[in-house]
């Protein structure tokens, strides 16, 4: 096992803002230690090695004060907090948080989940995804650098889980995006003519295949720069005239399409707007037309039970993101839409990997990711968010899927 030596922690003038200090006093003092009880005794269940010497283990805490102090205070919110400010370290840092996601319903006794509630931040009003918000919340992650995409993402830009020919794989990365893009296309039956409107443009890799098959297709955004980036990429690929690209909300979308696809947008949309966005799909949609949609998902009763929480990715990754259930998928369809679930495809362990291949090219040019103006605790965080995401679709915790609709014509 590597060791791995103490990280400096950042400045607080380094700091950003919502990365507050940790907590400190009495009461947190009392709490903290009822803390690292619960954790010592979570993670030798789970065999899992935890140093607080600097010894080699599979967590290994450089500051056990501070570790304990912002878990007992913000639960999982701080101790990917404690991650950023170098508080631990792991070695493996994915497979570490594997096994914590595998046993995350039952990592704490009743009681304890119970206590940490009263801790538990809810969502406002800012969180929720109105036309308003929602340009903010996109341009929070999607606008941060062309540059830094570019420095981790595979040559056709696609943000989105890959679909390999079989797991484990060594193909080639930009092949499995391609794989699943076509598959989108071929459900879609994207042909010669096709009127196509894409919900959530990305960098345009899938606009500039649909194209290259004779649709013709609107693809919106409102990432700026992944507009700016998309439309050079589509007219440097001569396809200018088959790609419109629009910086626009989903709701102000109009006109009538033969087939709507959607890659991994509607964990941007909220709850409450869900059956906003599939009645718009919906409405736009063409008699006969097929609408297809890549979703990450998650079991409906741990979504149910943390929509209105922020969790450590809506505070630092997606701001108003929500990840949607299939059962919360195929009520919201039934109930507002004419949609009906025709098809899916099940593919979590290949966004396990496309993850892993992210996160190696991350840490890979890390250089490089300062050069754009990124700091440490920026590259903690996304080396944190990549592993996290990871650990999350390893475990079978969550998971991506392809779902396939068609408009049920008589109603």
């Amino acid at each position: 096992m590597n060791t791995v030596e103490a990280p400096v922690a950042p400045a607080v003038e380094d700091r950003w803002p919502m990365l507050e200090e940790a907590p400190t006093g009495l009461v947190t003092r009392g709490a903290a230690a009822a803390a690292a009880t619960l954790f010592r005794t979570a993670t030798k269940r789970l065999g899992i090695s935890v140093s607080e010497d600097g010894s080699p283990a599979d967590i290994v805490l450089h500051r056990p004060e501070e570790f304990y102090a912002r878990i007992s205070r913000h639960g999982l919110i701080g101790f990917g907090e404690a991650y950023l400010t170098g508080a631990w370290d792991a070695p493996e840092l994915g497979e570490t948080l594997t096994v914590l996601c595998r046993d995350i319903r039952d990592l704490l006794p009743g009681w304890a989940q119970k206590a940490g509630a009263v801790y538990e931040r809810r969502r406002g009003a800012a969180d929720l995804n109105t036309p308003e918000n929602a340009r903010e919340h996109i341009g929070h992650h999607y606008d941060l650098s062309n540059d830094l995409f570019a420095l981790f993402l595979d040559p056709t830009m696609s943000y989105s889980s890959a679909l390999f020919s079989s797991l484990p794989s060594t193909e080639d990365l930009a092949i499995a995006q391609h794989r699943k893009i076509d598959r989108i296309l071929d459900e879609a039956e994207v042909g010669p003519g096709t009127r196509l409107l894409e919900i959530g443009t990305g960098w345009g890799e899938l606009a500039l295949r649909a194209a290259a098959r004779g649709a013709q297709v609107t693809t919106v955004t409102l990432s700026v720069e992944q507009a700016d980036l998309a439309r050079r990429r589509i007219g440097a690929a001569g396809l200018a005239h088959r790609v419109d690209v629009e910086l626009r909300d989903y709701r102000a979308v109009d006109g009538t399409y033969d087939a709507v696809v959607s890659v991994e947008m509607i964990e941007a949309v909220g709850a409450r707007f869900w059956p906003v966005y599939f009645a718009k799909i919906d409405e736009v949609l063409a008699p006969g037309g097929t609408a297809v949609i890549q979703a990450i998902t998650m079991p409906h009763d741990r979504m149910l039970a943390t929509r209105n929480l922020e969790t450590w990715i809506t505070k630092y990754i997606f701001p108003g993101g929500l990840l949607p259930s299939t059962e919360a998928i195929a009520g919201a369809t039934e109930e507002h839409t004419r949609l009906r679930m025709r098809s899916r495809l099940s593919f979590g362990p290949h966004y396990a990997e496309t993850l892993r291949r992210w996160d190696t090219a991350v840490r890979d040019r890390a250089d490089e990711v300062r050069s754009l103006g990124f700091d440490e605790t920026f590259l903690r965080m996304w080396h944190f968010y990549l592993e996290y995401s990871r650990a999350g679709f390893a475990a079978g915790y969550i998971d991506v899927q392809q779902l396939t609709f068609t408009r049920d014509e008589a109603r």
